[in-house]
């Protein structure tokens, strides 16, 4: 039986700015965005949380919400610092580690010696190492797949640690509500509802076949996620024909400054990605879905290597000025990068359009 975990650092440029100016502390903090309404919320504190404030939010209703919330600007080399020491606490313990954002990552702790083989104190440790190394807190949920792992650690945010069983898996599931479904997005989720599928134990009582007819290859993972089974391993290393990040937003956007400010966190998600597997890109992709859920892409292809967030969000204003973003409310933006290379292969980067 495998032994995962999921780490997931608490509101982690929020905590960060909290960390490194006390004035803030205690205070509802947003990061990104802008007291008059500008832009779109990339995090916010755990005080500005409990206002309903939440990443992808307009800054204006954010400022309806919580007039007294502090607006921060990112400041992504410091989160980008504070990641790699993270992630490098992470190596201490296995070299199975998969990292998905600046701020989390799957780990494969089945092989770790010490600890009386338990994930849970190998967990335990890690978070105690985080805090110390860095001031922050972070989240962990400990199970037997990534799946699980991925739920428990949303259980006792912040500063959670949760295990799910072999047990205990089943029966968890059981009562998921069907959202929260790894894979399974609002449309997906709309389907399943009309379907009768509100939670786990909904699934159960399709068959395979059932399940097929009405959601093609994908069905195989319900299937098996519905009694807990979930056979992903932990990703260390792994050819990437691509890497990309996107968001949909509460209210759709309407002004194209907002949209470019929305596309900053995406690009730097993509670049740090990138980076952290030793890559560069040769071809830049703007993705934008329109509130009445037209979908179009822009790409951009070069033989100079793109490697930098500044680099990709030029290319990305370019892009998004081509589109009808602007003229047309935008429910949906992202940003993917591919045509990937070894950095050492990778070329001077394209350093001709400026904003």
């Amino acid at each position: 039986m495998r032994k995962i975990l999921h780490l997931d650092m608490d509101a982690f440029y929020a905590a960060i700015e909290q960390r490194d100016d006390p004035a803030l502390r205690g205070r509802p903090v947003i990061v990104g965005g802008s007291p008059d309404g500008r832009g779109v919320v990339a995090t916010c504190s755990y005080e500005a949380r409990r206002f309903g404030i939440h990443s992808a939010m307009p800054a204006a209703r954010a400022v309806r919400l919580c007039p007294d919330a502090v607006f921060i600007r990112p400041r992504f080399d410091a989160y980008r610092s504070v990641s790699r020491q993270v992630q490098s606490i992470f190596r201490d313990y296995t070299d199975l580690v998969e990292p998905l954002s600046l701020d989390e990552a799957y780990l494969d702790v089945t092989g770790t010696p010490g600890f009386s083989g338990s994930a849970t104190l190998i967990a335990r440790d890690i978070k105690r190492r985080v805090r110390e190394g860095t001031g922050l807190t972070i989240s962990a949920g400990v199970s037997y797949n990534k799946f699980l792992a991925k739920q428990a650690s949303d259980l006792d945010k912040p500063d959670g640690l949760h295990l799910i069983t072999p047990e205990a898996g089943a029966a968890f599931v059981a009562e998921l509500p069907i959202g929260r479904f790894h894979g399974v997005g609002r449309a997906t989720e709309r389907r399943m509802h009309a379907l009768g599928i509100h939670v786990g134990a909904d699934l159960l009582r399709f068959s395979l076949e059932e399940l097929q007819q009405a959601f093609g290859k994908r069905a195989p993972f319900y299937y098996d996620i519905a009694r807990g089974i979930d056979h992903r391993p932990v990703q260390a290393t792994r050819e990437r024909k691509s890497i990309g990040a996107e968001t949909t937003f509460a209210h759709d956007l309407v002004r194209p400054m907002d949209m470019l400010e929305a596309l900053q966190p995406l690009a730097a998600k993509a670049v740090t990605s990138m980076a952290g597997k030793r890559l560069v890109a040769h071809t830049v992709t703007l993705k934008v879905k329109y509130a009445d859920f037209e979908q179009i892409t822009r790409s951009r292809s070069d033989r100079f290597a793109y490697r930098t967030e500044e680099s990709v969000m030029r290319v990305v204003s370019g892009l998004l000025s081509d589109t009808e973003a602007g003229h047309r409310p935008v429910r949906l933006l992202g940003v993917t990068l591919s045509g990937l290379a070894p950095a050492a292969e990778g070329v001077a980067e394209q350093l001709a359009w400026r904003f």
